[in-house]
């Protein structure tokens, strides 16, 4: 086996010093000069300068626009979620996904928010022949999914504004909000109710109820949701017991990543 210095010196030092320049911006905790940065990496001004230029292109580094000052760009957020999600959340919800479709027989997801969409990160199937189904990965509109309410009412109202602003709506169903402003009033809903349920918004004849799952400082960071075709959800399984399974699930999945009201 290599020695730490061996492995050190088969390592790139254009890319040992771009890490440092990341690692040196999450540890000062706010925008930093480019003089001050250089001084702490102990680099010359030039070499800094081109390294966060390339990081800037790529997303990693953001330059505020009036002081030019450095900070981590949202690439970093993106990449520091996948890993903490991926690795934790997945494995925490497997059973409470499991759990609701054996209660249910309607297929559970588990998804996240990523600019403006919903992103399933995993999910059980329904054991029955005509089933909901979302390859891991796939995406979807936060607009009109009950996930994607429930992720969107976790924002602030900028950042909602914001995703809004970005938003090509489109009406998929009759039942498609596709006006702003009752994007806004049901987002407030759904804060206020702590779930949210899509009434075929996406697909015609399918329902979804979803509920938000918060980690240790009270952030919500995924939703769960079950969804199924809205006659057989109707006919088998009243709502109010659904939503008080999925909600449930979600409590207790907040639980397990130290979440306590």
């Amino acid at each position: 086996m290599p020695t730490g210095n061996e492995r050190k010196a088969k390592t790139v030092q254009s890319v040992d010093r771009t890490l440092a320049i990341l690692e040196t911006l999450a540890n000062h905790r706010e925008p930093i000069s480019l003089t001050l940065l250089s001084v702490k990496l102990g680099l010359n001004i030039s070499t800094v300068h081109r390294l966060l230029n390339t990081l800037i292109v790529a997303g990693f580094v953001e330059q505020e626009p009036n002081q030019g000052h450095y900070r981590l760009g949202l690439k970093t957020f993106e990449i520091g979620n996948a890993a903490l999600y991926n690795l934790d959340i997945r494995s925490i919800a497997k059973p409470y996904l499991k759990e609701l479709v054996d209660r249910c027989s309607e297929t559970a997801n588990l998804s996240v928010l990523n600019h403006g969409d919903v992103v399933y990160i995993d999910q059980v199937e329904s054991p029955n022949i005509v089933k909901m189904f979302a390859q891991p990965g796939t995406r979807g509109p936060a607009y009109c999914t009950a996930s994607g309410k429930v992720l969107l009412a976790a924002l602030t109202p900028v950042e909602v504004n914001q995703i809004i602003k970005e938003t090509k709506f489109f009406k998929y169903t009759d039942s498609t909000i596709t006006d702003p402003e009752l994007l806004k009033e049901e987002i407030a809903k759904v804060r206020q109710q702590n779930y949210a349920i899509d009434f075929g918004e996406l697909e015609e004849g399918v329902q979804c109820v979803a509920a938000p799952i918060r980690n240790h400082e009270g952030k919500t960071i995924a939703a769960i949701s079950v969804s199924g075709p809205e006659t057989r959800i109707r006919q088998f399984f009243p709502q109010a017991e659904l939503i008080k399974l999925i909600t449930e699930a979600a409590n207790r999945i907040s639980l397990k990543l130290g979440f306590y009201r």
